[in-house]
């Protein structure tokens, strides 16, 4: 007699599915039910995965879930939580690590794959400066503040000490709206200029501040801000 359980012939099955043709015709609970299978080894994922998809309501609400909320769902647990978080980080270093060997930001779309490479869907507001050579390649990025973006917290001197000590010939300001809209604050406006004119000082450009957010983006210098 064959004890071997039901969903384990149901999980080879999707393995094959997966090696044989990759992400093709699996429906985004079935993807989730797979990746699922790595963190719960002895336990149907189906019901989990198909949990997940009703409460967050789509595979990249699953992924950007904290691994609190991921947790807080019947079934899950501490570990699945991180497993997901970690599978989100995995996907984010490896598409920051592709817009880094591609570190030629000769053009708008170049710039904003870049942003968005690093940024997007990160669940903290961020604003990093991003240090360009003369021929429009990444030489350096810092991140200047994390967390609610205020003027008083992004200090001009830091910035242009960053830019001065990476030897930049321009500047471009990245950051994040988590709330998925990019339209700038005032506060993003007044603190844009307030860089600018410091960078100014020691004749560094600054040539963009793009915001990114839920697959849309602003650009200050697309708006004649810059």
């Amino acid at each position: 007699m064959d004890d071997t359980p039901d969903y384990a012939e149901h999980r080879k099955r999707l393995r094959h599915r997966w090696d044989t043709a990759g992400g093709k015709g699996f429906a985004d609970y079935d993807l989730l039910e797979l990746l699922l299978t790595y963190a719960i080894p002895r336990r149907d994922t189906k019901p989990l995965a198909k949990r997940f998809m009703e409460k967050f309501g789509s595979f990249k609400a699953v992924l950007d879930a904290s691994p609190e909320q991921l947790s807080a769902v019947e079934g899950a647990g501490a570990a699945t939580g991180s497993f997901v978080g970690l599978l989100r980080g995995a996907m984010e270093r490896y598409f920051e690590t592709q817009a880094r060997q591609s570190d030629l930001l000769n053009s708008p779309e170049a710039v904003l794959a870049y942003c968005r490479a690093s940024l997007e869907g990160l669940r903290n507001e961020v604003f990093d400066v991003v240090y360009l050579s003369t021929k429009n390649r990444v030489i350096g990025k810092d991140r200047l503040t994390e967390g609610t973006i205020d003027q008083a917290a992004v200090y001009p001197r830091r910035v242009v000490a960053g830019a001065l000590a990476a030897n930049a010939a321009g500047l471009i300001f990245v950051h994040n709206h988590p709330s998925g809209d990019p339209t700038p604050s005032p506060e993003d406006k007044r603190l844009t200029t307030l860089l600018s004119q410091a960078a100014q000082t020691v004749g560094i450009p600054v040539l963009d501040h793009i915001i990114v957010g839920n697959g849309r983006h602003y650009s200050f210098r697309d708006r004649g801000l810059l």
